[in-house]
């Protein structure tokens, strides 16, 4: 049967409703880069944005609020007209909070390897030093990957990982927190990748079996800091 005209336009509606969604997630992101780069000196970790009657809530969570607020307010009001300009946010009324932790922020580990790859720290001391301090503050798993000419001309990577990372499939989509910074060295840049499991996160694959006398034990794939992968492409 041929499709009439409520079909085509029930079809035009749902590309629209599809269009509208997608525009709004890439809308999204833009700022998130954003804000990245605006509020590096302030330890940006992220940003959530709801819109209201009123306008556009936006809380940014970053670990030196007083950068983000600047002197008397001036630097997140100069910040709320630069989002409204640039994003056309309506009326953004701009809150900021403290990260609460943030080892568990992957912005703020791979922003704090940054800025020690560029002291001049060892890569390796780095991503151990890093590892360590996300698995100490709960995390489930973590990875951390320095890619770039770490020791001689030649593009290589490593890889320092713990616990438990899943890297296919929706509940590494859902649970998995990724970021990726770049550091500027003389050798050339470096790339910085960190993947972080939350301690909340849930898994299919992670049974909780109770017992009468003991109460609850967890059988998960938690794991001691591996050796790290190096490998030369």
């Amino acid at each position: 049967m041929p499709c009439g005209v409520n079909c085509r336009r029930g079809v035009i509606k749902a590309m629209s409703t599809v269009k509208h969604f997608i525009n709004e997630a890439l809308k999204r992101t833009e700022i998130s880069e954003f804000l990245q780069k605006e509020l590096d000196r302030a330890g940006f970790g992220e940003v959530e944005i709801t819109t209201t009657p009123l306008g556009t809530r936006v809380v940014i969570y970053a670990m030196r609020l007083g950068i983000v607020i600047g002197r008397r307010g001036t630097a997140i009001r100069e910040l709320a007209k630069k989002l409204e300009e640039k994003f056309g946010l309506p009326n953004p009324q701009i809150a900021v909070a403290e990260v609460e932790f943030p080892e568990l922020n992957p912005r703020i580990m791979a922003a704090r390897i940054v800025d020690g790859l560029q002291r001049g720290i060892h890569f390796r001391r780095s991503g151990f030093w890093s590892l360590g301090k996300i698995m100490g503050a709960g995390a489930l798993g973590a990875e951390i990957t320095i890619s770039g000419k770490l020791r001689t001309r030649r593009h290589r990577y490593e890889k320092y990982r713990a616990g438990y990372i899943p890297n296919s499939g929706e509940p590494a989509m859902r649970n998995v927190k990724i970021a990726v910074r770049h550091a500027k060295l003389k050798p050339g840049v470096l790339g910085v990748k960190v993947k972080i499991v939350p301690p909340d996160a849930k898994f299919p694959d992670r049974i909780n079996i109770m017992f009468p006398s003991s109460g609850v034990e967890e059988m998960d794939n938690e794991g001691s800091i591996e050796e790290p992968i190096s490998k030369e492409e």
